[in-house]
């Protein structure tokens, strides 16, 4: 799901934003709160690819709003294990069959109590194919989904999947079409937010309304409708009834919607925003000194690559094309002098962060430029390239630098291409529009090494994920189904490394770097902190 935009990871990772103020980009507020009254906390990122709905929202700035407004049923520690957040316990005794019970407290931010019913609406609703949510391939593990998303030219025959149980207000029972040990580990991630009923209009859609303007059970309520396109805020206040921690000294939050990475760092350093976690790598050099120590450079687990539209442009249909592009490309030079040693260089398609990393494994991802040379003149590669970029993302330099490598040691014209922002290269990807080769970034949902397989490079997420380059390879999805059924865990990983290697041998992505979070913010608010998913924890933030 969570692909990125920024050229540095997490939430900052994540989208981008249309026309912004007259300053260039970005709203400028000067600190007061629009109205007067409690000055919020103020933080950057781009433009919702969509509306927001948890159901339809698979990218990382719609992501880091929603985990504002909800709770997920777990969160991860430290060991990146899962730990209950809503959710007060999830058992199971067989990998198969699940029982969520909820803890009590929860309720929608129009006071209503949070129950299992809504738990097992929401899924039902991402599942069903009619109603083409992004998220539907999350659902695909449980038992009855074929029936809600039979596939294209197919009708659903029902609205709701066997496998999901309401038993009570408090406990709702999963059954899984086979075994899942990573089951648990998955409920993080915003697909499996909870949907009130209030969502669905009377055609059992879930409302624009809703999309504006969700009523989630977290730690914020949205004060007012956002309007695509024309809004350069998302306005909310704290939820006084959330059970769970909540900012000590204030209570308003407000997201601005950037269109340039520049623009809201040099709104970071002028005290017009208090948290940047999409710095542009312009900015990364001078980070340090700039913000002293209010910068930040931590490990992250996301992955920077290269895209390939194998399905959608026969030019790129020879692995060797692809090997040779990816051999072309120097990624210690680029990682240490475009991002000032703040990325390492790829090796594999799973970042070192997350268990199943094998140092060096992509072969294909040494630079070699003499071999590179000769094997993309051997596969006849085409003599011209387009890379496209989003240019709201801070990625101009990398990808300039890459364009440089591969007209220096492959001899072809190499032309990037700015979009306007990431929803724009989302959108023309999804509509198999553009046919070059893209910049594309994962941020995980969940902790697993299946996480950087089956939603990216899964036959199914060709359809319901953010397979964008249309790669399919039966042996690769059969592995991936074994590894997810395997008894225990270090089988599992086993046969997700396996998978991992028919990628490397594949190349349907080309891996670049690893990301660190690199993000700062301003002396007005101290106790900063990204989760796992690189999406911040607002209650530990403090106004200093």
């Amino acid at each position: 799901m969570r692909v990125t935009k920024g050229a540095q990871i997490v939430a900052g990772t994540a989208l981008l934003a249309l026309a912004v103020a007259a300053c260039g980009g970005g709203a400028s507020d000067g600190g007061t709160a629009a109205g007067g009254g409690e000055t919020p906390v103020r933080m950057e990122i781009g433009e919702p690819q969509e509306l927001l709905n948890p159901l339809n929202t698979t990218e990382t700035e719609g992501s880091e709003v929603l985990a504002a407004v909800f709770s997920p049923l777990v969160k991860y520690d430290e060991n990146k294990q899962p730990v209950e957040e809503a959710a007060e316990s999830i058992t199971t005794q067989d990998s198969k069959v699940w029982t969520i019970k909820l803890k009590s407290g929860y309720t929608w931010h129009d006071g209503k109590p949070v129950t299992a019913a809504d738990y097992a609406r929401a899924w039902n609703y991402g599942a069903n194919q009619d109603n083409a949510m992004s998220s539907s391939a999350f659902f695909s593990r449980i038992d009855g989904f074929a029936d809600v998303h039979p596939g294209e030219g197919k009708t659903p025959t029902t609205k709701e999947m066997k496998g999901l149980k309401a038993v009570d207000d408090s406990t709702l029972e999963v059954t899984l079409s086979a075994p899942f040990s990573q089951f648990k580990t998955m409920l993080g991630y915003t697909a499996f937010y909870p949907l009130p009923a209030s969502a669905l209009g009377a055609d059992g859609k879930v409302t624009q309304a809703y999309g504006e303007q969700p009523i989630g059970q977290g730690i914020f309520k949205v004060d007012k409708p956002y309007k695509k396109g024309g809004a350069q805020t998302i306005d909310m206040t704290v939820y006084d009834k959330f059970p769970g921690p909540k900012p000590k000294n204030w209570t308003k939050l407000q997201f601005k919607i950037y269109s340039s990475a520049e623009t809201a760092f040099q709104d970071l350093q002028a005290e017009n925003l208090d948290v940047d976690d999409s710095l542009p790598a312009s900015a990364i050099a001078t980070a340090k000194s700039v913000l002293g120590d209010r910068y930040f450079d931590e490990p992250d687990a996301s992955v920077g690559y290269i895209g390939v539209p194998l399905k959608y442009n026969p030019e790129f249909k020879n692995p060797d094309v692809r090997k040779a592009i990816s051999m072309a490309i120097d990624r210690k030079t680029i990682t240490e002098t475009v991002f000032a040693g703040t990325r390492a260089p790829a090796d594999d398609f799973i970042n070192p962060a997350i268990p199943g990393y094998r140092q060096g494994a992509c072969t294909a991802c040494t630079y070699n430029p003499a071999e590179a040379k000769k094997l993309y003149a051997d596969a006849k590669g085409p003599a011209k390239l387009e890379l496209g970029y989003n240019g709201d993302g801070g990625h101009k330099e990398w990808i300039e630098a890459v364009a440089n490598n591969l007209r220096a040691n492959l001899g072809i014209e190499v032309t990037p291409k700015p979009f306007e922002n990431f929803k724009a290269i989302l959108d023309d990807l999804d509509a198999k529009k553009y046919k070059g080769l893209f910049r594309m970034g994962w941020s995980i949902d969940y902790p697993s090494a299946e996480n950087y397989l089956t939603p990216i490079f899964g036959t199914q997420a060709i359809s319901t994920g953010s397979n964008y380059g249309g790669y399919e390879n039966k042996e690769f999805d059969d592995i991936v189904a074994k590894g997810d059924q395997a008894a225990d865990a270090a089988e599992g990983l086993k046969l997700y490394q396996q998978a991992d290697d028919i990628l490397i041998k594949d190349m349907p992505y080309i891996p670049v770097y690893f990301y660190r979070s690199n993000f700062g913010h301003s002396p007005k608010v101290k106790g900063v902190k990204l989760n796992l998913l690189n999406q911040v924890q607002w209650a530990d933030i403090e106004k200093a």
